[in-house]
């Protein structure tokens, strides 16, 4: 038996990889990929994933360089973990930021957080319920600070907190999609964090059923094993309104810094306007699940 074989990752992976695409070419178009998303305009719905303390796990300038490849790509730059200097050098920059607050233990923490995001002007807030715990299923600790798990009261009292449209990350059943939604979830992140827990469900596997449970309620977004347009095109057309990608764009730091990033969004969304080419979608408004096929 594979010493990998409940890997979420592994799992994800070979889902995505399932799921096939039927081509329409009659009355097609070359398609607009544009995205409007809370009254900003992005290049496409391809964007960064809330990575965190870039310039720790990497290299001094790897969050810059990732803030500034997102810029020229004009792609909506989602953060987590960093000091609130960070969070106004992004933005000073020009990045259009969404800052993803870790479930720290101290509420009081999240909330001085909130008031600074909001204080920042940035595009959305949230708070990251699938960090709440270790390895072994105690209430975990990140660089030092106790994290817990919140309430559906507490979530409610955190997006009551602030004006920002308010994002649940880390939502990968229809339980916490409901009590995220009646909590007050402006947008949710299909996710299993990076492989957190082993067998985990793809997101794209949740996401249908989420998706027409919201109906447009909430902004739906999806990350893991997200690794160029392709996978991007196949989450929009199952009702994602937008993709998050993280270790690809880590690669591409790593490769030619934000030149890499720039490139990498380059090609992911000539790879995602192919595909909506090849297949009747003329725009991200017009994406459909009927295109999907699993084998």
């Amino acid at each position: 038996m594979p010493e990998n074989i409940g890997s979420s990752n592994r799992i994800t992976r070979e889902y995505l990889d399932s799921l096939l695409i039927e081509t329409r070419y009659l009355d097609s178009v070359s398609p607009d990929l544009t995205y409007e998303l809370w009254g900003e305009r992005f290049a496409s719905p391809i964007m960064t994933a809330a990575l965190s303390h870039l310039d720790h796990f990497m290299f001094p300038g790897a969050e810059k360089a990732l803030t500034a490849g997102a810029v020229e790509a004009n792609a909506a730059l989602w953060y987590g973990m960093c000091e609130e200097s960070q969070i106004e050098a992004m933005v000073a920059s020009g990045a259009r930021v969404i800052e993803i607050i870790k479930p720290y233990a101290d509420r009081d923490v999240i909330l001085r957080k909130i008031a600074h995001a909001e204080k920042c002007g940035l595009l959305a807030v949230g708070v990251d319920i699938d960090h709440s715990f270790s390895g072994d299923g105690s209430n975990g600790v990140v660089n030092g600070d106790p994290m817990a798990p919140l309430t559906t009261a507490e979530l409610a009292s955190l997006c009551c907190a602030t004006k920002l449209p308010f994002i649940v990350k880390g939502v990968l059943s229809m339980r916490d999609a409901e009590h995220a939604l009646s909590a007050g979830a402006r947008g949710m992140v299909i996710s299993h964090h990076n492989g957190a827990i082993d067998y985990a469900m793809p997101a794209l596997a949740m996401l249908p059923e989420i998706a027409r449970f919201t109906s447009g309620r909430a902004k739906i977004f999806v990350d893991g094993e997200i690794r160029g347009g392709m996978d991007a095109f196949k989450a929009l057309c199952l009702g994602a309104s937008g993709v998050c990608v993280g270790r690809p764009l880590m690669t591409a730091i790593k490769n030619d810094q934000e030149h890499g990033v720039a490139e990498w969004f380059r090609k992911a969304n000539a790879e995602l306007g192919k595909a909506m080419a090849f297949t009747g979608c003329r725009d991200c408004g017009h994406m459909d699940a009927g295109i999907i096929h699993r084998i």
